[in-house]
């Protein structure tokens, strides 16, 4: 792998715990070692499929592949990265989806929880925004924040149609021009290889502006692990190559058709079998701050790759099940109650980390109030720690299903196990589930409607359909 040592590597090894999922902990309300057994032969199935189509483009699975075969990109995203830490105060990301929430996501995870506001000295890069949303306020407040001809905007879309990029785009790019900037100066693409608007603007500005491809087989929400998010990790000093040995090592680990054995596998089948129980809630609560956007991101792993009407035979299935963020300890506060004493319709996922960046002592004090005398001596790490496992533990008693996933510490390499080991177990329940998991007809279905509304050409008739629409009853709105 070429990765630090092997020992360093397995020290740091991402596992699973998935005890609590198991009638062994919860009696009848958990999953007995024979369900477990009655869908092996459909995991080892699923996971057939999968290590058949790897790297496939028409099938959207190039990510399997990601890391191993971007050894000369990465080199060139290093070498870009560097000159745009040095030339530039700002980096901002224009995009929405996977092309937003993944960066967004390695920048929460690996860097400083208050970035922006260090010095440019602490710091080491510029400021960094990701402009994931088409709120009007939001590109405002943007605006009023950073120095556009001092920033360079990296606009990701592989089809360059996307109207809130694109909307991003002609609102930077109009302000660029008119401060007499040169576009090709300030302006990274991550778009497709040959074709698109993205091509079509860059001939138009001369061929000049920097370009990385986004690949055919790899869609927005697996498209961290590219140039969608390495450039901007890169920019930011993160260690990208770590990530992607991490997803390497955690590709290793999950190499095996084997439930006992490959942990993307146990978590998609335990998973499969709780759907099956009316398990429609899949909540993630990472104990680290750094992590709470990890739920976010996964949250359109999940939710765009497993919501599917149809299934590959045809049948009407309505699968999926709906994903919840969640963060502890915050969310003990406001979403606990329901998920120990509420429906019984939920899948806990938590995310555990055993050596935070810093441990924060806790001083002694007001030994004379029992209720709060007696956390002197401990550290902030050791309460974090102490409420996870106990949270854990309420669950399991109350009879609620619920897996932890261990990171050792939260670095590049734990965090590329991690998306790594997220987008198998994705991809090995859609297989279960028989349904595709990699395309988004729902979403697009919303693009297209969007589209009718503001004129575009050629969706006249999506518009008529639209505009006879029944309509709206007063008599509901109050």
């Amino acid at each position: 792998m070429g990765y630090k040592t092997k020992e360093w590597r397995n020290s740091m090894r991402v596992t699973v715990d998935y005890n609590y999922m198991m009638a062994k902990s919860l009696g009848e309300k958990g999953i007995s070692d024979s369900q477990l057994r009655a869908v092996k032969d459909e995991a080892e199935k699923a996971f057939g499929y999968v290590a058949a189509n790897r790297g496939r483009d028409d099938l959207y699975m190039g990510w399997t592949e990601l890391p191993y075969n971007q050894t000369e990109i990465v080199d060139d995203i290093i070498k870009t990265a560097k000159a745009v830490r040095k030339k530039f105060k700002y980096f901002v990301v224009l995009g929405i989806g996977g092309s937003a929430l993944g960066p967004i996501m390695a920048f929460n995870a690996l860097k400083h929880l208050h970035y922006n506001e260090l010095s440019q000295k602490l710091r080491g890069g510029p400021k960094f925004y990701v402009e994931d949303n088409v709120d009007p306020v939001r590109m405002a407040a943007l605006l009023d924040v950073i120095e556009p001809e001092k920033t360079c905007f990296n606009v990701i879309s592989k089809s360059g149609a996307t109207s809130e990029t694109m909307t991003q785009y002609l609102i930077i790019s109009d302000i660029l021009k008119n401060k007499g900037v040169d576009l090709t100066e300030n302006l990274i693409f991550t778009t497709d290889a040959s074709r698109g608007n993205l091509i079509k603007i860059d001939k138009s500005l001369g061929g000049k502006i920097k370009k990385y491809v986004l690949p055919d087989g790899v869609g927005g929400r697996f498209s961290e692990l590219c140039p969608v998010g390495l450039l901007p990790a890169a920019v930011l000093g993160i260690d990208i190559k770590g990530l992607l040995a991490g997803a390497a090592y955690m590709d290793g680990l999950c190499s095996k058709p084997s439930i006992s054995k490959n942990p993307a596998l146990a978590l998609a089948a335990l998973h499969y079998i709780a759907m099956q129980q009316g398990k429609n809630i899949h909540v993630m609560m990472p104990y680290s701050d750094n992590l709470k956007l990890v739920a976010d991101w996964y949250c359109q792993l999940w939710a765009e790759s497993l919501g599917k009407a149809q299934d590959y035979s045809g049948n009407t299935v309505n699968a999926g099940t709906t994903p919840v963020k969640s963060l502890g300890v915050t969310d003990q506060h406001s979403q606990v109650q329901l998920y120990i004493e509420g429906p019984y319709d939920k899948v806990i996922t938590f995310i555990s980390v055993d050596h935070y960046a810093v441990k924060m002592p806790i001083p002694h004090g007001c030994e004379d109030i029992p209720d709060v005398g007696f956390l002197g001596g401990h550290t902030m790490q050791e309460l974090i720690q102490a409420e996870n496992k106990a949270t854990a533990y309420a669950l399991m008693r109350a009879g609620r299903m619920n897996y932890t996933i261990y990171m050792p510490e939260i670095n590049a390499f734990t965090l590329g196990q991690l998306m790594y080991l997220l987008e198998m177990q994705t991809a090995y329940a859609g297989a279960l589930l028989n349904i595709n998991t990699f395309n988004q007809p729902g979403v697009e279905n919303g693009k297209k409607a969007t589209f009718a509304l503001l004129g575009k050409k050629g969706y006249e008739e999506k518009k008529a359909e639209i505009d006879s629409a029944p309509e709206i009853d007063g008599k509901y709105i109050v």
